[in-house]
């Protein structure tokens, strides 16, 4: 029977999760659409990008503290 792989947190921010930038009034929002509810908001793109990395961790560190699934990211 094979073993369950175990991923730490490094391993998941890793992966290649699609990241959509979008321009808002005054404003640039980032989402990850594999990671439900996974956005930030910044004043430009670049912060916006920056701000999503934050975002990322705190989404699975937080899933990974209730042991909830982890969605791969899409292909």
């Amino acid at each position: 029977m094979a073993t369950p792989i175990t991923r730490t947190l490094d391993d998941y921010l890793e992966l290649p999760y699609r990241i959509i930038l979008m321009p808002e009034y005054d404003a640039w929002t980032a989402t990850i659409p594999d990671l439900p509810g996974c956005m930030a908001v910044g004043e430009s793109p670049e912060e916006a990008l920056q701000l999503i990395q934050d975002a990322k961790q705190s989404w699975i560190t937080a899933s990974m503290m209730r042991n909830l699934q982890i969605p791969e990211p899409s292909k």
